[in-house]
């Protein structure tokens, strides 16, 4: 741990707590998406239980390959081991046509993948890496997380999305900083129908603000309408006139007919407006 980063009493005390309730399951597989939350999770259940834990990630449309890729070289660089499984929330017709409840059907099929996955390898647990923060919004994978008996070690340690980043940081961990990522359903408006094809758009569509150098941001899409969110301090630049048009010629090309830019900007699950409109 580098010394430099100095945790504090309550961060050190819940890093243990975490390291006791990890040891205690006896072998563990993550769900593991390359995020800062489940990076953290499988760092430390590589730490505490070596070749008794196991990192499983699912490759779908809704996985941008960024994601992927960095999901692998994590677990490369760290000797764990990991097995990709191919997931088709797509085949799922309340996925398909977007419900509210969406998220659940995606959860309840990937873990349910990934529970067959760790028994496969002599697993006994799985885990997944959501924390207290997640508990305030919208999150009805959470009831299908419950529901397989899926452990969520980060929240029974008590840590928040501050906590594990200070964490992540003092660890040495390249995910500490990451920007929060959703998986590209989240993108669509409750009830427009999701498609690989669509999927691909966002994806596309993401990258290349990526590129042009927006890490915090989400191409939301309403229709033939993509509505772009980026970080409140990045809005000036993305609407100068130079990255205006090369963005609006790029989102043209993928297949968009109208580009917006969001005015509150960036915002995880601003999506779930719609589910309260006195919350918009």
């Amino acid at each position: 741990m580098n010394k430099k980063n100095v945790l504090t009493i309550e961060q050190k005390d819940k890093l243990n707590e975490l390291r006791k309730i990890i040891g205690e399951l006896g072998s563990l597989a993550v769900g593991f998406s390359g995020g800062a939350d489940s990076a953290l999770l499988l760092a430390v259940a590589h730490e505490v239980l070596g070749e008794r834990s196991l990192a499983v990630t699912a490759a779908d449309a809704s996985v941008p390959k960024r994601e992927i890729s960095e999901a692998k070289k994590f677990c490369e660089d760290r000797g764990i081991r990991h097995i990709m499984i191919n997931t088709d929330p797509l085949s799922e017709e309340s996925y398909r046509n977007n419900s509210s409840d969406r998220c659940y059907f995606c959860k309840r099929g990937i873990f349910s993948e990934i529970i067959k996955t760790a028994k496969e390898n002599g697993i006994e647990y799985v885990a997944e890496g959501s924390n207290m923060d997640d508990l305030g919004d919208y999150r009805p994978g959470l009831k299908a997380i419950a529901e397989l008996n899926v452990k969520s070690p980060l929240r029974d340690a008590g840590l928040n999305k501050s906590d594990i980043r200070m964490i992540s940081k003092a660890m040495g961990l390249p995910t500490w900083n990451k920007p929060a990522y959703a998986c590209l359903a989240s993108r669509f408006v409750y009830g427009e129908q999701i498609t690989e094809e669509k999927l691909h758009m966002i994806d596309r569509a993401e990258q290349f603000l990526i590129g042009l150098g927006f890490y915090e941001e989400r191409v939301r899409m309403h229709g033939d309408l993509a509505r772009i969110e980026v970080a409140a301090d990045d809005i000036p630049r993305l609407a100068s006139e130079e990255v205006r048009n090369k963005i609006y010629e790029e989102f043209r090309n993928i297949g968009f007919l109208f580009v917006t830019l969001d005015m509150k900007g960036y915002r995880t699950g601003s999506m779930n407006a719609t589910l309260d409109k006195d919350k918009a």
